[in-house]
């Protein structure tokens, strides 16, 4: 059976590489696949990517599988690459870059409900400087009913709100979902470095 043949040119391998190291400040040439990442990658035997593939990926300028892999959504940000990588690479920096890019050319994310939740996070942080419980689901709901709408119709609608509103429970019963809105001080910094990422 014949298999597809990689095609990519010096110049559209240098751009997307210079575009991701400089977007990401991660120094992707100083990778020389040692793999230390890839042995504690929580989340690669579920991905079927490994931190140091990925970066291989972008290094050989192949845009499409980079940028399309499950290791991009779902990178738990835990840092065990970065702290286990001789050259102080950090691919979760290098996976948030990648969800950013495919957010601005309108790509459909791999794991709906995962980029569901990263923009819930993202602007329950911008407006409170901090997550408050009630806003983050209340947003995280709203992106995802209207995805599992798309996907379902109502029936699956009412599941998805009838399995958070459970899982709701839960963490009231355990003191982990909080009423209450509280703001951080010094918001006009965090403002200024959201309006600064956004710029860029």
């Amino acid at each position: 059976m014949a298999t597809d043949i990689l095609k990519f040119t010096q110049e559209q391998t240098a751009t997307f590489l210079k575009e991701v190291s400089e977007r990401s400040g991660q120094n992707l040439q100083a990778c020389y696949q040692c793999r230390r990442c890839a042995a504690g990658c929580p989340v690669a035997d579920d991905t079927g990517v490994t931190p140091d593939r990925l970066i291989r990926m972008i290094v050989m300028g192949d845009r499409d599988q980079a940028s399309n892999n499950l290791l991009v959504w779902k990178c738990v940000s835990c840092y065990t690459c970065g702290t286990r990588c001789p050259n102080n690479i950090h691919t979760a920096r290098i996976n948030e870059t990648l969800k950013q890019m495919a957010k601005e050319k309108s790509l459909q994310p791999l794991d709906v409900k995962i980029a569901a939740f990263h923009g819930a996070f993202m602007k329950s942080a911008s407006h409170f400087g901090r997550i408050n419980e009630m806003e983050f689901m209340g947003l995280y709901e709203i992106k995802a009913s209207g995805e599992e709408m798309k996907r379902g119709g109502l029936s699956a609608v009412i599941a998805e709100m009838m399995a958070q509103a459970k899982l709701g429970i839960e963490m009231m019963k355990r003191k982990r979902m909080h009423f209450g809105f509280s703001r951080i001080k010094g918001m006009d910094e965090i403002k200024r470095l959201f309006n600064r990422a956004g710029k860029k």
